[in-house]
C-alpha cells in the first residue's frame, strides 16, 4: 500500500497526506472529548495538536523540496502557495480550538463563581447582572464615551461575572465594583478609555520616561543588519539611500518639533523572512524575486531607527520566543507586573500567525500594540471574524478583530486602513546639471519583468511602435514569441535602469503587475506613465490574482494611486483595447514636455513625517485624544447604493473611519441637520444610515463593522468625510499644525 503512495503523483499525495493527516487529529480530539482527561489541561492539548500540526507541516515541506528536484518539478508551480495557505488554515483551526477551550473553561469557572456566597453589598458591584450604559458609567465613574473602544462594553460585562476568576485581578485592584473593573481595563488591558481623573497621574508618569532623540547618522544601524545574511538586501538598499535619509531626518526636525517624544520600544517582526514562513524570499531576492516587501521594511526599519525609537528586530520564531519569553511562561488571565515590554510592535501577517502561537493567551493583551504591513489592505468586512464567516467571506487571511487602521498599506488603497507606504529611491542628485543634460528621445519602456506580462498585447504595442521605439526589460527564459521590434535590455541594476528611465519619454503600462512602485520611480525620472483602464474594474469578483486577498475593492486601471493622486500630464489612464483612444493618447503624450515628479509622500521626508505622527497620535489602547481633529470633519450624505468611500471623493474628500463613532449618536446628528423619526441599532457595513423613506436613523451596534466600503441600496450612508494634505493624503489639514515649531 505504501509502496502505491510514494509512486503517486504529488498532488494524489497531498489528498492522502491530508486525509491521514486529518483522520490522526480526529482520533486526538475524540479522546479528549470522551475521556475527559482530569490531568491533561488545555495547554498541553494545545501543545500536543501544534506539534501534530508542525511534524505535517514539515513533512509536507520536505515533500515539497522533493517533489521539485524531481521528475514533476514542471507541476509544482502552486505547490509552495498551498503549503503555506494549509499552514495559516492549521493555525486558524487551532485559534478556533482555543476559542472553544477558553468558552469550556469559562463555563467552569463561572459554575463556580455562582455556587459560591456573594457577600459584595456595594450597589455598583458586580452582583448585580443589569446592563451598564454609558450614561450610568458616567454617572457612577465619570465616564462620558467609549467611543474608539469596540471591546469596552464587552468586556466589562465579562468582569461582571468573571472577576474572582483569577487571582492576579484583585492584585490589580478589582473589587468587584464597575469603576475597578474600568481602570483595570483601561489601564492594564488596554480595551477601555480611561477615567478622566486617571488621565493626568498616568500623563505625567509618561512625562517620567527617557526621550527620542533624532539619530544623525545610520552607521549604527548598517552595523546591526551587518550581522544578518537574511537582511543584507535591506541594508544594501538603506546604505545606498542613507545621504538621503540623514538629509530630510533634519529637514524635518527642523519644520516640526521633535522634541519632548517619549523613547518607544519598538518591535519589528519580519515573519516573512523566518525560514517557518517557507517564502524564501531572502535566497531568492538576488535572482528577480519579489521586492515590494522588503522595499516597506527597509524604508519602516531606517525610519524607527531615525526617529530615535529603540529598535528591536526579529526575523526567525526562536528569536521572536527571545524577545517575549517573559511572557510565554504566564498563565495567569492578567499581564505580568512591570515596566512595559514593548510600546509598539510592526509585522507582517504571517509574523502575526507567529506571535499568535508563541504568545498564546497572553496575545490579547498586545493586541492594541499592533501595526500589520498589508501591502494590499484588508477591509473591515474580512477583519471581523464573526461577519466574515456570516456572509462565507473564504479567505486564509483577515478574521484578526483588529481595528482596521491598524493595517497598514504600501498605498493609500482604502481609508479604513493606514497609509504606511515607501520611498521612491532617488538613485541621482536631482540637481545633478549632468544628469540634467541627458537627452530624452522618443523611447517607451514597458513595464514588465517577465516576458509572458507581454502576451497578447501585440496590437497594443503595434500601435505605441508608430510614436516611441519600445524597450523592455525583461526576462524570457521560456522564449515567449515577441515582436522582433522591441529592444531587450535584460534585467538591468537599479543604477542603469535610472539611467534608461532619465532618456525615456513614456513609460507603458500593460494591466499587469498591479499597484508596483515601478510607475512612481518612472514618474520621479520624468516619464509620463501610460496607465492600463479596466473596465469592468478588477476584484476578487472577477479577477484570479485577487481571489483570497480580503478585500473587495475594486481597481479601476492598473495604478489606480497614480490615476487618482497625479493624473495628467504625468499619468495617462486609457483603454489599451480600445485602438483608437491609444492613438489619440499617443498622440497627445508625445507632443508634452514634463518635469520629473514625485509626491512628497513617497520621498524620505515624506516617510519620516507620516511614521512620526502614527507613532505619536495613533493610539489603539488608550486613545487620550482624538485624532485627526474633529476640526476636519465634514459630514456628507451619500446616495443609495453609494459607499462613503465614493460620496466623498464626489467633494473631493476623503472618508475617515475615525469620525464614525461621531455621527453614531442621534444628538450629533441634530448638528449636521439630520432628524430622526425613530431610531434603530443593527450590526452592519453600511451604518450609520438615513432610511429616506420613513426617515428612520440607523446606528451602528458593533464597532468593528464601521466602514467607509459599505454601502446600502435603499439606506443614505451618513459618511464622515475630511480634507487632506495633497502629497500626504494620510493627513488632514489641521492635522500637522500642533507638529509644527511655533
Amino acid at each position: 500500500m505504501f509502496g502505491s503512495l510514494f509512486r503517486r503523483n504529488p498532488s494524489q499525495k497531498l489528498s492522502v497526506l491530508l486525509l491521514i493527516f486529518g483522520f490522526i487529529w480526529g482520533l486526538v480530539l475524540l479522546r479528549y472529548t470522551f475521556q475527559h482527561p482530569k490531568h491533561q489541561s488545555s495547554i498541553e492539548l494545545r501543545e500536543q495538536i501544534l506539534e501534530l500540526s508542525k511534524r505535517y507541516v514539515r513533512a509536507l515541506a520536505e515533500e515539497n523540496q522533493n517533489a521539485v528536484d524531481g521528475p514533476h518539478g514542471a507541476s509544482m508551480a502552486g505547490y509552495a502557495d498551498l503549503k503555506k495557505t494549509i499552514a495559516v488554515l492549521l493555525d486558524d483551526i487551532l485559534q478556533r480550538l482555543g476559542k472553544l477551550e477558553n468558552r469550556v473553561d469559562d463555563m467552569l469557572t463561572n459554575g463556580l463563581t455562582n455556587s459560591t456566597n456573594n457577600t459584595n453589598t456595594n450597589p455598583v458591584s458586580a452582583a448585580s447582572n443589569k446592563q451598564m450604559n454609558v450614561q450610568e458609567l458616567s454617572t457612577l465613574c465619570g465616564l462620558t464615551s467609549i467611543d474608539g473602544f469596540p471591546h469596552c462594553e464587552e468586556k466589562i460585562k465579562w468582569m461582571q461575572e468573571m472577576w474572582k476568576s483569577e487571582p492576579c485581578y484583585a492584585n490589580y485592584g478589582v473589587n468587584g465594583t464597575v469603576c475597578s473593573f474600568i481602570v483595570y481595563l483601561s489601564e492594564i488591558e488596554n480595551f477601555c478609555p480611561m477615567l478622566p481623573v486617571r488621565i493626568n497621574d498616568v500623563a505625567n508618569n509618561d512625562a517620567l520616561k527617557p526621550k527620542a532623540k533624532v539619530a544623525t547618522s545610520l552607521d549604527g544601524l548598517l552595523e546591526m543588519l551587518a550581522e544578518r545574511e537574511e537582511l543584507t538586501w535591506i541594508k544594501l538598499r538603506i546604505e545606498r539611500m542613507k545621504e538621503n535619509w540623514i538629509k530630510d531626518m533634519k529637514a524635518l526636525a527642523k519644520k516640526q518639533n521633535l522634541e519632548n517624544r517619549p523613547n518607544k520600544k519598538i518591535l519589528l517582526h519580519l515573519g516573512l523572512l523566518t525560514k517557518e514562513s517557507g517564502f524564501k524570499i531572502a535566497e531568492n531576492v538576488f535572482k528577480g524575486g519579489p521586492l515590494g516587501e522588503l522595499v516597506q521594511w527597509s524604508d519602516l526599519i531606517a525610519s524607527v531607527y531615525l526617529l530615535g525609537h529603540n529598535l528591536m528586530l526579529s526575523t526567525s520564531v526562536n528569536e521572536l520566543k527571545g524577545y517575549l519569553s517573559i511572557l510565554t511562561g504566564n498563565k495567569d488571565g492578567c499581564p505580568i507586573r512591570g515596566p512595559k515590554l514593548l510600546d509598539l510592535i510592526y509585522i507582517d501577517i504571517v509574523g502575526l500567525k507567529q506571535l499568535q502561537t508563541v504568545l498564546g493567551g497572553s496575545f490579547t493583551h498586545y493586541r492594541c500594540l499592533l501595526r500589520v504591513l498589508d501591502s494590499f489592505g484588508t477591509e473591515p468586512e474580512f477583519n471581523h471574524a464573526e461577519y466574515a464567516k456570516r456572509k462565507n467571506h473564504g479567505s486564509p487571511w483577515g478574521k484578526l478583530n483588529l481595528i482596521p487602521k491598524q493595517f497598514y498599506n504600501m498605498f493609500p488603497h482604502t481609508t479604513d486602513n493606514s497609509f504606511l507606504g515607501f520611498v521612491v529611491e532617488d538613485r541621482f542628485n536631482s540637481n545633478n546639471i549632468t544628469l540634467n543634460k541627458i537627452p530624452r528621445t522618443n523611447k517607451a519602456l514597458i513595464y514588465g519583468k517577465l516576458a509572458g506580462y507581454w502576451k497578447d498585447k501585440s496590437s497594443f504595442l503595434d500601435i505605441v511602435k508608430n510614436y516611441a521605439e519600445i524597450h523592455g526589460t525583461f526576462h524570457n527564459e521560456n522564449h515567449v514569441l515577441l515582436p522582433n521590434f522591441i529592444i531587450n535590455h535584460g534585467i538591468l541594476s537599479g543604477h542603469d535602469l535610472h539611467l534608461l528611465l532619465r532618456e525615456t519619454k513614456i513609460f507603458v503600462g500593460l494591466g499587469f503587475p498591479y499597484e508596483g512602485p515601478a510607475p512612481l520611480e518612472a514618474i520621479a525620472n520624468g516619464c509620463i506613465f501610460l496607465n492600463p483602464k479596466f473596465n469592468p474594474p478588477k476584484s476578487r469578483k472577477n479577477t484570479n490574482f485577487f481571489q483570497g486577498k480580503p478585500t473587495f475593492r475594486e481597481l479601476s486601471s492598473q495604478h489606480p494611486y497614480a490615476e487618482v493622486y497625479i493624473g495628467k500630464p504625468h499619468v495617462w489612464t486609457v483603454d489599451i483595447d480600445n485602438p483608437s483612444e491609444v492613438k489619440e493618447t499617443m498622440r497627445q503624450i508625445m507632443e508634452q514636455k514634463v518635469d520629473p515628479y514625485l509626491p512628497y509622500e513617497f520621498t524620505s521626508e515624506g516617510m519620516l513625517e507620516r511614521l512620526h505622527v502614527f507613532i505619536e497620535k495613533q493610539d489603539f489602547c488608550r486613545q487620550r485624544e482624538k485624532w485627526p481633529p474633529l476640526t476636519a470633519l465634514r459630514v456628507k450624505m451619500a446616495k443609495p447604493s453609494q459607499s462613503c468611500v465614493e460620496a466623498c471623493q464626489r467633494e473631493q474628500l476623503i472618508c475617515e473611519p475615525a469620525f464614525f463613532y461621531q455621527l453614531n449618536k442621534e444628538v450629533e446628528l441634530q448638528r449636521y441637520e439630520i432628524y430622526c423619526n425613530s431610531l434603530k441599532t443593527e450590526s452592519d457595513l453600511y451604518l450609520p444610515a438615513f432610511n429616506p423613506e420613513n426617515k428612520m436613523c440607523l446606528f451602528q451596534s458593533d464597532y468593528l463593522l464601521f466602514s467607509c466600503a459599505g454601502s446600502h441600496e435603499h439606506y443614505n450612508r451618513i459618511c464622515p468625510c475630511r480634507d487632506y494634505v495633497k502629497g500626504q493624503v494620510a493627513f488632514c489639514q489641521d492635522c500637522l499644525k500642533n507638529e509644527a515649531h511655533n
